[in-house]
């Protein structure tokens, strides 16, 4: 499974990076153990450039979770960690998308793998750098490949 994190407010935490590395070490205790992960990426806030910049990544996980009991788990993380859902692309504290889970494509209502994540670079530069051979279920195309088209977040790089 893929999970790509974000966030552009620290929360209660010192640092997006302090909140970030909490976020990937609640995922164990929702059934989620993290196999590998990405190094942190930023990038302007989109579509508002002037709010807060973000910091991104990617984790690698397993689980025996369904993709409807991941996305639950994802969202009761998320709330944890203070997110508050109120207008589209608002800041936040933390954001967790399921990007795949395994090759499925749909699963009921939801819809796999995320429809947007090949267009963001902020999510497909970290899974790169973590799974390059990763290919998106639908597209047939390796994670670098779509990094070097992703239009959305041009900006993201690692944090070095």
């Amino acid at each position: 499974m893929v999970v790509a994190l974000g966030c552009n407010l620290p929360g209660a935490y010192t640092s997006r990076e302090a909140l970030l590395e909490a976020a990937v070490a609640a995922l164990a205790g929702e059934g989620m153990a993290v196999v590998a992960r990405s190094g942190w990426w930023t990038s302007a806030a989109w579509p508002d450039p002037t709010g807060p910049a973000y910091l991104n990544g990617v984790v690698l996980v397993e689980t025996d979770l369904s993709p409807a009991e991941a996305l639950a788990a994802l969202h009761r993380v998320e709330a944890a960690f203070g997110r508050a859902r109120s207008e589209r692309n608002a800041a936040r504290t933390l954001d967790l998308d399921l990007i795949a889970h395994g090759r499925t494509v749909t699963d009921g209502n939801l819809v796999l793998p995320h429809p947007r994540a090949h267009e963001r670079l902020f999510v497909m530069g970290p899974l790169a750098q973590v799974a390059p051979d990763w290919v998106h279920p639908v597209l047939g195309e390796r994670a670098g490949d779509l990094a070097a088209k992703a239009s959305v977040g041009a900006d993201a790089r690692p944090v070095s």
